[in-house]
Parts: structure tokens; sequence; C-alpha cells
């Protein structure tokens, strides 16, 4: 289908509505995965490994999808995310009607696919952006997630028991929520980035790109967000449960935490702009340490709202801030590059976070409130971690940005 370049503001609608009608899945799968584990896996320890299994899907897509891109368009890259969340849906509804585990596992993996697709849709509403428009676009696209942490846990208390084997219908209707949104890629045309003229900047190896303050900073700042939100959302479902309230109660709060990770991304790209990146990402870091100290003061309902709120406040924060500073610390001709690097780090974080996450949960204490306490001081060392890097950063001579 050709058609010309879409236009940055049609391209940041599409992607709003993938967001929010393809993202619905992960909401679905987060709440609902770690419980499907926790009833077929032999050994609770491994309960939160199909969420493992998506982040290390993701992770092991982020590169090769990431190069479909810079040589086919964002199009082919959305595309394979889209059949890959079809194809893991369909695997892990069989491995559910069979009570097979390791099946289980495989179709997590393949929803990995569209997982990281999906973190690519904040770069693409940077790609034909203005550098004034960038940091607003990303947060826009971001703030598709509102209606899918609406749709997402919704979905889930019409579907999970909807039939004799539980969960079934959630994996069903991943299956159709693929399907359908893959068609609104045919409506965007994202072309790869145009050869470069003979005296045009050569692209950086990836060690040089690695090695910029900036590049670095960002990426670990994306990270350690982006990990420890996982981490302790991943667990979450297993402590509210653990603690005595039902599945649809912890549906209630993941949807609290889903809302609460986009509703500021109506004004996160306009704090951005006024306030400067490093603030943002710095109070991003400040909330979640916030979310870490509401958790560990008590296991009241309330404390679960409260916490998995700012976990969500503080990820959009310190994520974003970090997707904008990336943004616009590279070239075009760099692109493909830093993009794939940045998400292979930040999913591989993602990984070792959620697969840490059951083992801190279910085996590091005697009750799920030693759990859930360990999950939560397990935070610390990584703030500290990301907020001394961010300090070195704004403490150094800024460095001129790039062309773009």
């Amino acid at each position: 289908m050709n058609q010309a370049v879409s236009s940055p503001r049609r391209t940041v609608f599409i992607l709003i509505l993938a967001q929010a009608l393809l993202g619905a899945q992960m909401p679905m799968l987060f709440t609902i995965a770690g419980l499907a584990g926790q009833s077929l896996a032999s050994n609770i320890c491994f309960a939160t490994m199909p969420i493992s299994m998506i982040v290390i899907g993701s992770m092991c897509a982020a590169t090769p999808i990431s190069s479909v891109m810079q040589r086919y368009g964002r199009r082919a890259g959305f595309w394979i995310g889209t059949a890959g969340g079809a194809l893991g849906g369909l695997i892990g509804a069989i491995a559910l009607y069979y009570a097979n585990f390791p099946l289980f596992l495989l179709g997590s993996f393949f929803t990995g696919l569209y997982m990281s697709a999906q973190g690519f849709y904040r770069f693409a509403a940077a790609d034909t952006a203005s550098e004034a428009f960038r940091p607003k676009a990303i947060s826009y696209v971001m703030a598709g997630g509102l209606a899918a942490a609406i749709i997402g846990p919704q979905l889930v208390k019409f579907t999970a028991d909807a039939y004799v084997v539980p969960f079934l219908g959630t994996y069903l209707v991943v299956i159709a929520i693929n399907v359908i949104g893959s068609a609104l890629f045919l409506f965007i045309n994202i072309p790869p980035p145009a050869g470069t003229d003979a005296d045009a900047p050569a692209a950086k190896s990836r060690w040089e790109l690695i090695k910029t303050p900036r590049i670095a900073v960002a990426m670990i700042c994306g990270m350690v967000s982006y990990a420890l939100m996982n981490l302790v959302m991943t667990s979450t479902p297993l402590a509210v449960v653990g603690c005595g309230y039902t599945t649809n109660t912890a549906a209630d709060v993941v949807s609290g935490h889903v809302l609460a990770m986009f509703i500021p991304s109506f004004f996160t790209g306009h704090l951005i702009a006024r306030f400067g990146v490093e603030k943002i990402v710095g109070s991003g870091l400040i909330i979640l340490a916030a979310a870490g100290a509401v958790a560990l003061h008590d296991v009241e309902l309330e404390n679960f709202f409260i916490a998995l709120i700012l976990l969500g406040i503080g990820w959009n924060f310190g994520f974003i801030g970090a997707t904008a500073m990336l943004t616009a610390a590279h070239g075009p001709q760099d692109r493909g590059s830093v993009q794939g690097m940045n998400d292979l780090f930040v999913f591989g974080g993602v990984t070792m976070a959620s697969l840490a996450s059951g083992g801190l949960m279910n085996c590091s204490g005697g009750d799920p409130v030693q759990g859930w306490n360990a999950v939560n001081l397990a935070m610390i060392p990584f703030l500290l971690l990301a907020g001394s890097a961010l300090v070195w950063l704004m403490m150094r001579p800024k460095d001129p940005l790039p062309a773009t």
C-alpha cells in the first residue's frame, strides 16, 4: 500500500489508538499471568515465570525489530508485534486448556514480541516530529495507555471465569485484540531513514554511542524506572490475593496503577518543556522511592492502591523523561542502533526484575507480607544507581545536541 509519509499529528493519533487497543492486552496479561502460573507451576517460586518470559521475549526481540524498522519502516515491525501477540495468545489458551506450564511459558515468550514492538510506539511518535513537538508527541502516545488501563482489567473481570478453565477466555480475547488492532497500521507510513549524503555524519559504533554521557544516563534511568515498576507490579496480584483480597480486587489495584502510569502523560511533555528533562526524571525516581515507602508501611488495601498509584506516576516521569532525553541525544543515522540497544537494556533489566519478583515474593519469607516487603526493599540500590547517574550528568558541562 503506497502512501505519503504520515504527518506527525496523524501518526500520533494512530499510535494513541494502537496504545489504547493493542496495549490493553498488557495489563490483562500482567494481572493474570502470575496467577495462572501459580496454578500451573509445580513450584510456586516460578509463579511469575510467565511474566518473565514475556519480558525475555521482548528483550530478545528488541534489536531485531529495531533493525527491521530501520530497514523496512515502522509498520513492518509493528505487524511483527501483533503477529507475535496473537500467536502468544493462541499458545497460551492451548496451554491453559491442557494445563501445560512449559507450553504456557512458550506462549508468553511470543507475547514478548508484541511488548517489544509496543515499546517502539514512543520512538515512532518522535520520528517526524519537530524538536518542540517531540516530547509532547511521546507523551501523548504514552497517554493512549490510559484507555488500555481501563479496558484491560475490565476485560479480565468479564473473561477470567468465562470458561471452566480459568483465564482461557482472557487469552482468546487477546488473540482478537491483536488481529483487529493490526489493521490500525494500514493508516500510517513512517519509512526507514533516508540514505545519508556524502557529507552527512557517519553512523557511530554502538560502543561510541553508549559512551555518550546523555545516552548512557538516559538508558540507565529508563532501565531502572521500567524494571522497578515491573518488579513491584508483577508481585502485586500475588501480594493482594495472598493478603486475603480477591482476584477482582487485584485487578482493581492493577487498573489504578496503570491509570497512574498514563494519566500524567497528558502533561508530562509540557513539564519536560518547562522544567527540563533531568528534573522530571529525577522527580520520577523520588516518586518511585515514595511508592516503596508506602508499600513497606502496611498491607491494608489503601496502601496497595496508594503505593501502586505512586509507582505508576514515578514510572511515567522516569521513563518518558528518559525516552525524551534519549531521542534528543542522537542523530537519525544512529536511530536503529540506539533505540534497539536501549530497549535491549531496558527489557533486560525488566527481565531480571520479573525473574526476581516471584522469588522475592514467594520464597524470601514465611508469608506474603514478608515477601512483599522484600520486593519493595529491593528497589533501594537501583534507585541510588539511577539517582547518582542523573546527578553526575547534571553536574557535567552540557554537550551540544546532535542535528536531527
